[in-house]
């Protein structure tokens, strides 16, 4: 399993767009196309008794939405708080400009209720996924192009699914694992499946996947989605 530290690096290394908010007033930024902000944003730690205090506090909001139409699409929230040590330099006007930022924290809210503060340290020594730049086209792929292997891959679902399964869809995947989201006539439930051995990098998803579907294959249950 992914640690706090890792899964905000994967959520900041596969963001699309942020909202940053300076003493208060909040811009909307849409030009990060899958760039890692942390590229242009240098994060430095705290200064020894607070001496930054008098710079503007600056907020850093990303959304993990799922790429996929399932219910409920918000996977997590990451939140990075500091203190501006330059002026902000605005991507949308400047893509490539970049901004220095006294370190508070990082906050990760997950959907199923998870709440963890992230440290510098802790974030500088993390790495993203291998899957995070790729989750997104990965998982649309599979769903638009091979809908049936989502189907075959239920045969692995313990519990097995029932007569209230509506649909179910690919959620996630990281290095781990493939995450299905089964939508029931009331709520849902997500089930993980896990790869026999983690992933080191994409080039081995391919392989994980096939013996999955392989697995998938041999179970003889029938599932219950509908036709």
């Amino acid at each position: 399993m992914s640690t706090d530290a890792e899964r905000v690096r994967s959520i900041l290394a596969a963001a699309h767009s942020m909202t940053v908010t300076v003493d208060g007033l909040a811009t909307e930024v849409r030009h990060l196309d899958g760039t890692d902000p942390l590229g242009r944003l240098h994060l430095h730690p705290a200064e020894p008794g607070g001496h930054a205090e008098h710079r503007p506090s600056v907020r850093l909001e990303f959304t993990d939405v799922a790429p996929t139409p399932v219910r409920d699409r918000v996977r997590a929230r990451v939140t990075l708080l500091g203190r501006l040590l330059t002026p902000y330099a605005d991507a949308n006007t400047s893509p490539d400009a970049s901004s220095c930022i006294e370190f508070d924290r990082a906050v990760l809210e997950t959907a199923d209720g998870h709440r963890a503060h992230v440290g510098l340290h802790e974030l500088e020594a993390a790495s993203p996924d291998p899957l995070a730049t790729y989750e997104a086209g990965m998982l649309t792929h599979l769903l638009d192009d091979h809908a049936e292997l989502v189907t075959l891959l239920l045969r692995l679902v313990r519990p097995a699914p029932t007569a209230a399964l509506v649909r179910a869809l690919p959620l996630a995947m990281d290095r781990y694992g493939i995450t299905l989201r089964l939508e029931e006539v009331r709520g849902h439930r997500d089930v993980t499946l896990p790869f026999p051995s983690p992933l080191d990098d994409v080039e081995q998803s391919g392989v994980q996947l096939q013996a999955l579907f392989s697995a998938a294959r041999r179970r003889s249950h029938r599932n219950t989605l509908p036709a």
